[in-house]
């Protein structure tokens, strides 16, 4: 055997030496991290690539047969090899700071993404209303090439929160304004305010508003709530205790039914005059002009500050104030103008107060608990005042009402 020994003996020792020389040796950490690398869908491809480079390596694969397999050439490989000699995984996959040309993003491509922020999704075929910076960064990227931006094919959310922050575009975002539809709404406005100064300034000594011919004026904010729901619980409410500091109620409740609420303001008295019912057309509009034709003494007038609704000035509504002639008198908020109509505060009072979050057994009990919150308002009347925007209205104008008279 001799030296035919000593040869196999060297040749084993070179091969040894050449298979270590060929590998790396990677922990268990470092290697499920590579192969959780090489699984993820969000990888990108260069990351990939270089942790296949080190699994492949440490298989003791020759830095030539890598190079073919993951498609890149020899010295990327050994490169990528040496990186993590010195200084791990992280330094391995990721280019130092500074390396790689970035994509030079124009004021073209700028003008594309705002273009595209400031259409509807649902222009593009999504079936969101508003964008979300995810969703329209996704679109900008699988369409940035296409449409000739390639420097946005790989743009991050980020840069287009950015982009459109510097022209402070905000797509998710909804404000909410006011359409002026009634080409009327400046005359309209004066006069509903010229009501409400009156009301502070023209009173006789008994704190009574009069008409011209010395007829008592009594002035109402009137306006309808419909919808108010009826719901009850499936379970009883549990009261605060020193464990729960709050009221504890069972997700799950019971629709019973919906009901509407009319109701006015006397504006010099501050009286509330509500009428609740399961309908709301012009004939619970007539009831309660109705109530308020029984409350008021005869002769006096009765003048409403109210919204342009349908019913207000429908056939039935009409018919019936023609057989009242002279009762009433209308003042007419323009369309889109319901916040002049001072009973709106009421009305957001009550829900605050009352409504938000109300449980009942029946419809009935709906019924009853809105009534007993306006005898409750009732007991201490508050007289409100507009208090806004009157300095440059004249008292001696006259009001612009509307009347049916036979």
């Amino acid at each position: 055997m001799g030296k035919e020994g000593v040869t196999v003996d060297n040749d084993i020792a070179i091969n040894t030496k050449a298979t270590r020389s060929r590998s790396i040796d990677l922990t268990p950490e470092d290697t499920e991290r590579l192969e959780k690398v090489t699984r993820a869908r969000t990888s990108q491809v260069q990351e990939v690539t270089r942790a296949k480079i080190l699994l492949l390596r440490a298989q003791g694969h020759t830095l030539d047969s890598i190079a073919t397999e993951v498609g890149v050439n020899r010295n990327s490989v050994e490169l990528c090899v040496k990186k993590y000699t010195e200084g791990g995984i992280k330094n391995a996959l990721a280019d130092a700071s500074g390396r790689g040309r970035k994509a030079v993003i124009t004021d073209h491509d700028k003008t594309w993404v705002i273009n595209i922020a400031c259409q509807k999704p649902t222009d593009f075929g999504y079936a969101a209303e508003l964008w979300t910076y995810d969703k329209l960064a996704s679109h900008i990227r699988s369409n940035a090439t296409k449409e000739g931006h390639p420097n946005l094919a790989r743009v991050s959310k980020s840069k287009v929160f950015r982009i459109l922050e510097e022209e402070d575009i905000k797509p998710h975002r909804v404000r909410y304004y006011c359409e002026k539809r009634d080409p009327d709404l400046d005359a309209k406005m004066h006069n509903v305010l010229l009501v409400y100064k009156q009301l502070q300034y023209e009173r006789d000594q008994h704190g009574q508003l009069l008409n011209d011919e010395g007829h008592p004026i009594h002035v109402l904010s009137f306006d309808e709530k419909p919808g108010i729901q009826a719901i009850s619980n499936t379970a009883e409410d549990r009261r605060p205790t020193k464990e729960h500091g709050t009221v504890q109620r069972d997700y799950e409740y019971k629709r019973l039914g919906v009901i509407s609420l009319l109701a006015g303001i006397d504006l010099q008295t501050g009286e509330a005059i509500p009428l609740v019912s399961k309908t709301h057309n012009s004939a619970d509009y007539i009831q309660f002009l109705q109530i308020l034709d029984e409350k008021y003494p005869r002769g006096h007038i009765i003048r409403l500050v109210l919204d342009n609704l349908s019913v207000h000035t429908s056939t039935q509504t009409k018919a019936y104030l023609e057989s009242v002639p002279g009762r009433f008198e209308f003042v007419f908020t323009p369309k889109h103008g319901s916040w002049l109509n001072m009973i709106e505060g009421s009305c957001s009072k009550m829900t605050k107060q009352m409504l938000r979050g109300i449980r009942v057994k029946t419809v009935d009990e709906l019924y009853q608990r809105i009534y007993q919150y306006f005898r409750e308002v009732n007991e201490e009347p508050v007289v409100f005042h507009w208090k806004y925007d009157l300095d440059d209205i004249d008292v001696t104008e006259a009001v612009k009402v509307e009347r049916y008279q036979n």
